[in-house]
């Protein structure tokens, strides 16, 4: 992933964290993955995986929370 995209992708996870952090700790959890889930491509959510697995540098801690509630896509 280009270092733009990844940025981007960071950002587009940390907004949606920022929001639901204004609500209680598991409708926050719920609701983050659920969005990601619901909206984010698959091609996106690897994206998001690869930051996860490489240590989630830049993702505020409510996304790395929420990370067991989002659908890891199937390698192709």
């Amino acid at each position: 992933m280009l270092s733009d995209q990844r940025t981007k992708l960071i950002y587009m996870a940390n907004q949606i964290a920022k929001f639901m952090e204004s609500k209680p700790e598991a409708e926050g959890l719920a609701g983050l993955s659920s969005h990601i889930n619901d909206f984010w491509e698959p091609r996106m959510r690897r994206h998001l995986f690869e930051v996860l697995d490489t240590g989630g540098e830049g993702l505020r801690p409510l996304v790395i929370a929420a990370a067991p509630q989002i659908r890891r896509p199937v390698a192709a």
